[in-house]
């Protein structure tokens, strides 16, 4: 089963990570000042992920 991992970052951020069932790690999410904040983070992952929209975003060649 995949998970979210809370935890405190070398500047006492709190920060998550989603790892999949396998241990990898999925997605991080941002820098927040509270453990709430970082909660609610999860939270909007969780209820915007399943219809988020897939998007190709073109990168630049060297060339140009």
């Amino acid at each position: 089963m995949s998970k979210f991992e809370i935890y405190a970052d070398k500047s006492g951020k709190y920060r998550f990570r989603l790892k999949a069932k396998n241990g990898e790690i999925i997605a991080t999410g941002q820098g927040y000042s509270t453990k709430a904040a970082c909660m609610n983070g999860i939270k909007s992952v969780k209820n915007n992920a399943m219809d988020a929209e897939i998007v190709e975003v073109e990168t630049p060649s060297e060339e140009e």
